[in-house]
C-alpha cells in the first residue's frame, strides 16, 4: 500500500464528544491528522483513559502513526461547574468567590482570586468574550459590573490580564495527568501557561522523577512567556502559540506580531512548533470556514509552523471532518505555492552535535544536485531527523526506525513520515535491496530514482548519524 506523502504540515486535532467514537477517530485520521489532543481540562482520567486507548486501537487497525498529546491544565482559573448557563447583562452587578456552590454567587476555582483583583480590575471571562470590572472586594468576595455581556456556561475560563497572581506552575491535578500520561505512555505532555524556563524544567523534574522521558510541549499564552521566549524555547521540545489566553493577556493585535516572533526562535533553535487556537472557529458550526481563516492558516504555515491545531472545532463541533480535510487541503495548496519557500541558512549551534549538524545539512544541499525523490532518515530516537525537519527540504523526509514510539512522536514534525521496519543493521547488498523493494513498492518510487541516505556508518538505525550517502534504486 503506498503512503500519501503529500500533506508536510502536520494537523493536531483535539478529541471530544464530537469524535470520540471509533468511526470518527478513523475519518479524522483519514482526512489528515497527524496528531490527537486530549485536555484535561475537561473530563476525568477515565474519560481520557478511554480516548486514548480508542486512539490507539484505530491506529493499529488502520496500520498508522498518530501522536497523542495529553495536554495539562495547568494554572489556568475557571467558573465553577454551575447548574445552568448565565446570562450576564450589560450594567448587571455579579459576585465572584472561591467556592464549589453558586448559592447566588460566581464559584470560582481559584483561592486566590480576591487577592489579586482591586477596584478597577478588569476580569475576562470565556476567552475575553465577557468583560466585568471589579468594583470592591469584601469578605473574600469580588464584587464587579459588567461592562460586556454573554452567556457565562460552565467551566469556562476567567483571566485576570495584568495580575501577578501566585498560582503554580503544574497544580495536584496536573501532577496526576503527568503520572497518568507516563502510565499509558503518551507522546507528549503540553504544559499550559508557561511563563519561564523553570516552569518547562519543574515538568521535566516530575516527569524523570517518575521515569520517563516524554517530550514537554510549552504552551506560550503569558506575556512573561514573551520576555523570556529564548530561554523557554531552549529548555522545551517542542512550542505552542496559544492564541487564545495570549490574546486576552496581551491586546488581539499583539498577537500576530507574537506568533511570527515565536516560529522564528522556535525554527532559529531548530524546534517544532505549533500555531493553536480559533485557526478554523467558524466551523464549528458552518461547513466552510471564512476567507480570514484561511488565510489564517496558510499564513502561519509560510511563517514556517511545523504543525497547526484545531481544539473546538473537532471536540465539540458539529463539521469536525470537514475541518480537518479544509486544514489539510489548505495546508497542501500553501505548500505547493510559489511563496513556500525557506532560505534555508543552516546556523550552527553549540548544543548540537556538530557532525549531525553538517549531515542534515549536506543532505538538504545535495537534493537539487541528485534531483532526488526523498531523503531516507536511518534513526532510532529522531534526533537527526527532527534536525533535517526543520530544515523544510524540498523532499518527503522517510524516516525508518525500529522503535515503534519513535515514529509516533516523529508524526508532529513538519515532512516526516515514520515507518517501523527491523532490517539488518548494517547498510550492506541485503538492506539495500530491502530498500529498494520499499521504496518502490511502499512509496511508489520508481527503479533509476534517486534518494538521499542518512544513518550510522557502524550500526544504520541506532547509532549516531554520520554519513550520507547518494543512492540510486535499483542499482
Amino acid at each position: 500500500m503506498k503512503k500519501n506523502l503529500n500533506k508536510r504540515t502536520k494537523i493536531v486535532a483535539t478529541i471530544g464528544p464530537a469524535t470520540e467514537s471509533e468511526q470518527a477517530i478513523e475519518n479524522l485520521i483519514k482526512a489528515g491528522v497527524n496528531v490527537f489532543r486530549l485536555n484535561t481540562s475537561h473530563g476525568s482520567e477515565e474519560d481520557h483513559e478511554k480516548k486514548f486507548d480508542l486512539i490507539r486501537s484505530v491506529c493499529k487497525k488502520m496500520d498508522v502513526y498518530c501522536a497523542i498529546m495529553i495536554d495539562l491544565q495547568g494554572p489556568k482559573i475557571r467558573v465553577g461547574n454551575i447548574r445552568q448557563n448565565i446570562e450576564l447583562k450589560k450594567g448587571q452587578e455579579v459576585i465572584f468567590k472561591h467556592s464549589t456552590e453558586e448559592d447566588g454567587i460566581i464559584p470560582v476555582d481559584y483561592s486566590g482570586i480576591a487577592n489579586d483583583v482591586a477596584e478597577g480590575s478588569k476580569i475576562l471571562l470565556d476567552d475575553g468574550k465577557i468583560h466585568v470590572v471589579v468594583n470592591k472586594v469584601e469578605d473574600n468576595k469580588v464584587y464587579a459590573t459588567v461592562t460586556n455581556g454573554g452567556t457565562l456556561k460552565p467551566r469556562k475560563g476567567l483571566n485576570i490580564p495584568g495580575s501577578t497572581n501566585s498560582l503554580k506552575a503544574i497544580s495536584e491535578k496536573d501532577i496526576e495527568f503527568i503520572k497518568f500520561a507516563i502510565r499509558k505512555q503518551a507522546d507528549y505532555i503540553a504544559l499550559s501557561f508557561v511563563r519561564q524556563k523553570e516552569d518547562v524544567l519543574l515538568a521535566k523534574k516530575y516527569i524523570n522523577d517518575f521515569g520517563s522521558d516524554i517530550p514537554v510541549i510549552s504552551k506560550l499564552e503569558k506575556p512573561q512567556a514573551i520576555e523570556n521566549l529564548e530561554s523557554i524555547v531552549n529548555v522545551s521540545d517542542c512550542i505552542m502559540v496559544a492564541r487564545g489566553d495570549l490574546g486576552i493577556e496581551l491586546s488581539p493585535t499583539e498577537v500576530p506580531i507574537c506568533q511570527k516572533k515565536i516560529i522564528a526562535e522556535c525554527n532559529k533553535q531548530k524546534k517544532p512548533v505549533i500555531v493553536a487556537t480559533q485557526m478554523l472557529e467558524s466551523m464549528i458550526d458552518n461547513p466552510i470556514p471564512t476567507r480570514a481563516e484561511s488565510s489564517d492558516v496558510a499564513n502561519a504555515i509560510l511563517d514556517g509552523a511545523d504543525a497547526v491545531m484545531l481544539s473546538a472545532e473537532t471536540s465539540v463541533g458539529s463539521f469536525a471532518i470537514e475541518a480537518v480535510e479544509t486544514m489539510s487541503n489548505i495546508a497542501k495548496t500553501t505548500e505547493n505555492s510559489e511563496f513556500y519557500f525557506f532560505d534555508n541558512d543552516f546556523q550552527i549551534s553549540e548544543q548540537i552535535a556538530l557532525t549531525r549538524q553538517a549531515i542534515v545539512f549536506g543532505a538538504d544541499k545535495m537534493l537539487k544536485y541528485v534531483n532526488a525523490k526523498a531523503i531516507l532518515s536511518f534513526t532510532r530516537h529522531g534526533y537527526s531527523t527532527r534536525l533535517m525537519s526543520k530544515l523544510k527540504p524540498s523532499v518527503p523526509i522517510i524516516m525508518i526506525s525500529d522503535d515503534e514510539s519513535t515514529c509516533r512522536k516523529m508524526t508532529l514534525c513538519w515532512g516526516v513520515f515514520p515507518f517501523q521496519k527491523l532490517w539488518n543493521d548494517t547498510l550492506e547488498k541485503d538492506l539495500l535491496i530491502n530498500i529498494d523493494n520499499f521504496l518502490t513498492n511502499e512509496i511508489g518510487l520508481n527503479k533509476g530514482d534517486y534518494v538521499i541516505i542518512t544513518g550510522s556508518s557502524l550500526n544504520i538505525i541506532s547509532g549516531r548519524t554520520n554519513f550520507v550517502r547518494v543512492h540510486k534504486i535499483g542499482t
